[in-house]
């Protein structure tokens, strides 16, 4: 089955890889448990700005940007009780267009995690993003800019 994944991701254009990426990081947060739930929505947060932060679900990560300030950005736990499947695929697919490396750092965050690495969702991102890593391609083209 990944193999057949990769071949339709690879085949797919612009607007449905992104599409495909959504889903994974939706899937992957809603197996997560809450401290790797932070970690995502840090790496996800990284690459916006505010104003970005706020037309993205409802200023929900806005919040977390505020409290948590500027240089140091860190989703507490009880925060991520608040984010929705949805709401943090609203967040990767602006962050896709916004920086290939945002959805692109998500690779080491899930490597690094054993536990966010063992889903077959987690798999599949880690296998794409690496793959889409080595291309000699632009990296911006392949995230769906």
């Amino acid at each position: 089955m990944d193999q057949r994944a990769e071949e339709v991701y690879a085949s797919a254009p612009p607007k449905v890889k992104n599409a495909i990426l959504t889903q994974l990081v939706g899937k992957i947060y809603q197996e997560a448990p809450p401290v790797q739930r932070s970690a995502l929505i840090a790496q996800l947060m990284k690459p916006l700005g505010i104003l970005s932060l706020v037309a993205v679900a409802n200023g929900v990560f806005a919040k977390i940007r505020f409290r948590a300030g500027w240089p140091e950005l860190q989703a507490r736990v009880d925060d991520v009780q608040n984010i929705q499947v949805s709401d943090i695929m609203a967040l990767a697919s602006y962050a896709q267009q916004v920086s290939g490396e945002a959805i692109g750092g998500l690779a080491d965050l899930l490597i690094a995690s054993p536990l966010l690495a063992s889903s077959v969702a987690a798999a599949l991102l880690v296998k794409i993003l690496l793959k889409t890593r080595r291309s000699p391609i632009n990296h911006d083209a392949q995230w769906g800019d």
